[in-house]
Formats: C-alpha cells, sequence, structure tokens
C-alpha cells in the first residue's frame, strides 16, 4: 500500500507552463531554512522524531506522514493537547488525515490562513516552501506568545507584532478632531491672483 501511495505523488513530468510555475514554487524552497526547521523541530519534539535526510526529498518524507507535525503543535500548547492521537500509518487518507489535524490545530494556535500549507502541498510535494511558510510562522508565534513552551533559538524566527489597544472617551476623541483640524493648515486668505504662468507655446 505504501508503494501505491508514493506512486500517487510522482505525477510524471510536467511541460511548458505547468513546468514554469513548478520551478518557479520549488526555486523558493529555501535550504538554510530547511537546517533552522530542521533543528526547531528536533529540539521540540524531542530526539524520538529522528532527522531527515539533507534536502527537499528527505525533508517532504520526514513530515509526510503528519506525525512529526503533530508532536509539535502538541508541544507548543500548554494544557489540553490538541491532537489526542498521534499514530503512523501506511495509508494515503490516513496520512493526509494527520496533516489535516495539525493545520486545524495550527490555526487554533494563532497561524493565519495565508501562512498556512494545503495538504496536497505537503503530501504530494506541490509546495515545500509553503510548509515551510507555516513552520516559521509557527515558530514566531511561539515566541512571540513566550508561554515557557518553545525550546528553540530566540533568534530563529521573528517576534510578531502584538496589538496595542487604547482605548480613548468621548471627550477625548473629540479634541482628538480638533488638533487633526490644525494640523491641515490654512493658506490666510492666499490666492493665486497675479501669477504668471508664461507665455504660451507657439506651435507652426
Amino acid at each position: 500500500m505504501a508503494a501505491q501511495g508514493a506512486g500517487m505523488a510522482n505525477k510524471g513530468p510536467s511541460y511548458g507552463m505547468s513546468r514554469q510555475v513548478q520551478d518557479k514554487i520549488a526555486s523558493k524552497y529555501d535550504p538554510e531554512l530547511e537546517q533552522i526547521l530542521v533543528e526547531w523541530l528536533s529540539r521540540q519534539c524531542g530526539s524520538g522524531v529522528g532527522k531527515p535526510e539533507a534536502g527537499k526529498i528527505g525533508f517532504q518524507a520526514w513530515l509526510k506522514d503528519g506525525c512529526v507535525l503533530s508532536e509539535l503543535i502538541n508541544s507548543l500548547v500548554t494544557g489540553d493537547k490538541p491532537i489526542k492521537k498521534i499514530g503512523s500509518s501506511p495509508m494515503a487518507f490516513k496520512q493526509m488525515e494527520q496533516i489535516s489535524q495539525f493545520l486545524t490545530a495550527a490555526e487554533k494556535y494563532g497561524v493565519i490562513k495565508t501562512d498556512m500549507f494545503q495538504t496536497v502541498d505537503l503530501w504530494e510535494g506541490k509546495d515545500l516552501a509553503a510548509v515551510q511558510r507555516t513552520l516559521s510562522a509557527l515558530g514566531s508565534l511561539a515566541i512571540t506568545k513566550d508561554e515557557g513552551t518553545y525550546r528553540g533559538d530566540a533568534s530563529w524566527f521573528f517576534k510578531k507584532a502584538q496589538e496595542n489597544r487604547r482605548d480613548f472617551s468621548d471627550d477625548q476623541m473629540k479634541a482628538g478632531k480638533n488638533v487633526i483640524g490644525l494640523q491641515m493648515g490654512s493658506n490666510k486668505g492666499a490666492s493665486q491672483q497675479g501669477m504668471s504662468y508664461g507665455s504660451s507655446r507657439q506651435i507652426l
């Protein structure tokens, strides 16, 4: 069954426009980021998850069944773990289901939709750069939340900007409107009267 699943992911060479699109997507994959992500996931999940062979194919094979990803999101969440059952399976639909559970949990954790990969991006290897983007967003969130669950290096991901809400009273809002009006300035009655723009050009 596993061999059949591997064959499904390999749909043969693509040509023309689809080949150009696939090459462009592939060029966005970052080997340096791969090293950081592998190191982080290994530290975050423990030695039980192992490490992949270097390169896109190894990275995909390591994450493809969804188990490492599920361990990752569970390790970041305090309290009840979002993914109750993590189990490796040779069956394609089980692997996709495990990836889907990770994506749902990552979104609940705070990863925005535009930073999320689709199951096929990982399972079929269609866009591993998108997988990297999701994992980077997750790392940034873990650092920003600062809940004591992040086990990586603080320099690996950017700390996300946090909302800084301010509540103003009605009186403060009204006073602010007046300030904005004054900032616009005044031309003190100036006009264009008497201004000369030069003589008109003669066209022969």
